[in-house]
């Protein structure tokens, strides 16, 4: 019986984080201004993850993690989208992927989307005020 109890917890554990997990992806998903995309820092593998743009800066959230936080932040007015490679790769719906190298003061990273979504990102960056004594 002893044994039996402990099973049902640790199923119990199990369907309570992987609701959870799903709450959390979906919740991040269906936000105004989210797309899906992998994010790979310099010279490193990428993550799965959801960005989203808000009025002035991006958010990008791990999509394995239970965190309520987003795991990197960029200004939109310091982020430069400084190149586009469209890739052979289509995601889940058909449409083809780009791989857009950018540019948030020092650091360098890669974020691959869709091209709709690219269009949206590139949309927002240029939407953005200016930066006063900074040629982009």
């Amino acid at each position: 019986m002893t044994a039996l109890m402990g099973v049902g917890a640790v199923l119990l554990v199990v369907v309570v984080v992987a609701g959870l997990y799903v709450s959390r992806v979906r919740t991040l998903a269906l936000r105004p201004g989210s797309f899906s995309c992998r994010l790979r820092l310099a010279g490193g593998p990428g993550a799965p993850g959801i960005a989203r743009y808000g009025p002035a800066r991006l958010v990008w959230w791990r999509t394995l993690s239970l965190s309520p936080r987003p795991a990197r932040m960029w200004l939109r007015e310091r982020l430069d989208l400084v190149e586009r490679v469209t890739l052979a790769e289509v995601d889940e719906l058909g449409r083809p992927m780009v791989l857009v190298r950018c540019r948030h003061d020092d650091e360098e990273f890669e974020l691959m989307m869709s091209a709709a979504a690219h269009t949206g990102l590139v949309s927002w960056v240029e939407a953005g005020p200016r930066p006063v004594g900074r040629a982009r």
